[in-house]
C-alpha cells in the first residue's frame, strides 16, 4: 500500500552550473529510497560539487534499460518508497529516459510529481529575442540530410517559435537544411554551453548562422527559430517538397491527397504542386 511519502519525482538538475541546483533537490537527492539516474557516475559528481550525501539505492536508468528497470521501479512505489528519478542535465522525459516510468506509475495510479529547476529549452527562447508567447519543441532532427529536410518541411509553415537540441558536430548541417527549407533569412538563435563558463548566443538569419557555424562549434547547443509570419506568406518553394511528394506517391499515396496535404503545411498551390509533380515525371 502506498503512503503520502511514496511518489515517483522527476527533479531538474543543472544544465551547467551546479548553483542552479534548488534547496528541493538537494533536499530530495538527501531523503529518496531509490535515485535513478541516467549516468550514475555523473550523478556522483554532481553529489560532491553539491555537497550531498545520497542515501538511498542509487540504480542506472537510461535509455538502453528503461523498458527492464521501469516494472522494479513501479513496484517499489507501490510498497511505499520514494523513487526521484535524474539525467545527466535538465528536466527528466524531455528528450531524456523518463515518459516511460511517467506512463507507467501513473497507470497503476500513484503519485508523479516534480521539482522544477533548469530547462535548456525554456532559457534558450528566454534569451533568443524571438517571440515566446507561442512556441513548440522538436528535439533532436533526424541525422539523415533527406530525412531532416523533409521534417523541416512539415514544419515550414508553423507560425510558432520552434526549439532543437542539436549535437555540435551536425549543427552546420542543421542549419544549412533550415536555411535551405525554412528560408536563409528566417530569424533564428543558437544557444551554445548555457549557464556554463563560455555561453554564448548567437542570432540571425538562419544563412547567416549556417556560415557562421561551418568552421566548427562545441558544446552543448540550442536553436531556437522564428515560426512563420503568415503575412510573409509561404517560405517553402515548390522544388522544396517535390521530392517528398514523388516519394509519397511512388509508396502509393494518392497525388491529389499529398498534394492537398502539403498545400494546407506549407501554404503552397495544391493545383501548382499538382502540376508541377505532373511535369516531372
Amino acid at each position: 500500500m502506498t503512503t503520502d511519502r511514496a511518489a515517483l519525482v522527476l527533479a531538474a538538475t543543472p544544465i551547467g552550473d551546479s548553483r542552479d541546483a534548488s534547496p528541493r533537490l538537494l533536499d530530495e537527492l538527501a531523503t529518496a529510497d531509490v535515485v535513478a539516474a541516467e549516468d550514475t557516475r555523473r550523478l556522483r559528481r554532481l553529489t560532491d560539487r553539491l555537497g550531498v550525501a545520497v542515501t538511498g539505492d542509487v540504480i542506472s536508468y537510461h535509455e538502453h534499460n528503461e523498458a527492464s528497470r521501469t516494472p522494479d521501479l513501479v513496484a517499489r512505489i507501490v510498497a511505499g518508497e520514494r523513487v526521484l528519478l535524474v539525467t545527466d542535465a535538465g528536466m527528466p522525459s524531455v528528450s531524456d529516459p523518463g515518459y516511460r516510468l511517467v506512463a507507467a506509475a501513473v497507470a497503476e495510479d500513484l503519485a508523479v510529481t516534480c521539482v522544477p529547476g533548469p530547462s535548456a529549452v525554456l532559457m534558450a527562447l528566454a534569451v533568443s529575442a524571438l517571440p515566446v508567447d507561442r512556441f513548440c519543441f522538436e528535439g533532436f532532427l533526424p541525422r539523415k540530410a533527406g530525412e531532416r529536410e523533409r521534417a523541416l518541411a512539415q514544419l515550414a509553415a508553423e507560425p510558432r517559435t520552434m526549439v532543437f537540441f542539436e549535437a555540435p558536430h551536425r549543427l552546420a548541417a542543421t542549419l544549412s537544411s533550415m536555411a535551405t527549407v525554412l528560408g536563409a533569412d528566417r530569424q533564428g538563435a543558437v544557444c551554445r554551453e548555457l549557464t556554463k563558463t563560455y555561453e554564448e548566443v548567437r542570432r540571425g538569419g538562419l544563412g547567416a548562422l549556417a556560415t557562421w557555424a561551418a568552421d566548427g562549434v562545441r558544446g552543448e547547443i540550442t536553436i531556437v527559430v522564428g515560426g512563420l509570419d503568415p503575412a510573409a506568406g509561404p517560405d517553402v518553394e515548390i522544388a522544396d517538397v517535390l521530392p517528398e511528394i514523388l516519394e509519397r506517391t511512388t509508396s502509393g499515396e494518392r497525388l491529389k491527397d499529398v498534394c492537398r496535404e502539403v498545400g494546407r503545411r506549407t501554404g503552397l498551390s495544391t493545383k501548382e504542386l499538382y502540376d508541377a509533380v505532373l511535369a516531372a515525371r
